[in-house]
C-alpha cells in the first residue's frame, strides 16, 4: 500500500491529526486549544438522511438573494485600500451570487433572525490537491459581523475541529459532518439568539445558534462564548442590538443562492 493510502485510511480512523495548533489558548470550559489539531473529528452523518433543503422564503421574509437583483440588499463590508482600491458587491450570475474580493453586508440590521442559506463549493476546489484544510472553499456567515457559522467543503477535506463545516469557528464543532459531495448544494436553517448586554456592558445572555444542515442538526442551542476569531478567545464587546449579516470572503469563489430571513419579535 502506497503512503499516500495508508495515510487516508488513518486520517479517516482519526489516527492522524488534522491540521490544527497547540499553542492557542485553551477555550472556556474545555481542556482543548483553539483549532486544536488533536481535538476529535464529528463523525459523518447517515448519508441517507443528507438533503438540500430548498425551502421557500415564508410570507413576511426579507429575501436576502434570490433572482438577479440580490446586489440590492447587499453592500460592501470593506474599506478601500492599497490592495483593495475598490470594494464591492459580489457578482450575481442566474439568481446565484459568487464570493469575491472582499466580505459584504446586509445593508439591513438583525437580531434574533431564522435564517435559511444555501451555498457550494467553489468551481473547480473539488480536483485541486493544493486546496486543502482551511483553503477549501472557505467562507462564513457571520450574524451582526460578529459571530461565525463556518462554510467550508469537508466533504472529502479535513481540517481542525473547529474550524470545519458548520462550526462555531475557533469555538464548537459540528454535532456531525453533514457535507454533500463538492459542488453540490448544501442547505443551513438556522435559528439565532443575539447576546444581550446590560447599561454597563457587561453580557445579560451569551449569543446561541441551532443549525440543521441538510437536514442533520448540526449545532443544538450552542453557546458563542464570544467574537469569532481566528486563534484567539475575545471577549463580548456590547454592540447594538440589531447589526448586519455578513459574507466572508477568504479567497475561494464559494457560491450562494435562496437566503431569506425572518425576523423574531
Amino acid at each position: 500500500m502506497r503512503l499516500p493510502s495508508l495515510l487516508i485510511l488513518l486520517a479517516a480512523a482519526g489516527l492522524v491529526a488534522a491540521e490544527g495548533y497547540t499553542d492557542t489558548p485553551l477555550i472556556p470550559g474545555t481542556t482543548w486549544h483553539v483549532h486544536d489539531s488533536a481535538r476529535p473529528q464529528p463523525p459523518r452523518a447517515d448519508a441517507s438522511k443528507l438533503k438540500c433543503n430548498e425551502a421557500k422564503a415564508p410570507a413576511g421574509a426579507i429575501v436576502l438573494v434570490s433572482g438577479n437583483d440580490s446586489a440590492s440588499e447587499w453592500e460592501p463590508d470593506a474599506v478601500p485600500s492599497a490592495k483593495l482600491k475598490t470594494p464591492t458587491t459580489w457578482v450575481i450570475r442566474d439568481g446565484v451570487m459568487i464570493a469575491h474580493s472582499n466580505q459584504i453586508r446586509t445593508k439591513r440590521s438583525f437580531g434574533d433572525i431564522t435564517l435559511h442559506a444555501e451555498w457550494r463549493s467553489a468551481e473547480g476546489y473539488e480536483n485541486d490537491p493544493k486546496k486543502k484544510s482551511q483553503g477549501s472553499s472557505n467562507s462564513g456567515i457571520f450574524f451582526m459581523k460578529t459571530y461565525e457559522l463556518q462554510v467550508l467543503d469537508c466533504w472529502k477535506n479535513e481540517t481542525y475541529a473547529d474550524g470545519m463545516t458548520a462550526a462555531i469557528y475557533g469555538q464548537k464543532p459540528p454535532l456531525f459532518n453533514a457535507c454533500l459531495p463538492s459542488r453540490s448544494w448544501n442547505s443551513y436553517d438556522v435559528e439565532w439568539t443575539a447576546p444581550r448586554f446590560n447599561a454597563d456592558g457587561t453580557v445579560a445572555s451569551t449569543a446561541h445558534i441551532t443549525v440543521v444542515m441538510n437536514g442533520v442538526k448540526v449545532q443544538d442551542n450552542s453557546e458563542y462564548i464570544g467574537p469569532s476569531s481566528h486563534k484567539k478567545n475575545p471577549p463580548y464587546v456590547m454592540h447594538d442590538d440589531k447589526m448586519p449579516l455578513a459574507l466572508q470572503f477568504h479567497g475561494d469563489a464559494v457560491e450562494y443562492r435562496n437566503i431569506w430571513v425572518v425576523e423574531k419579535k
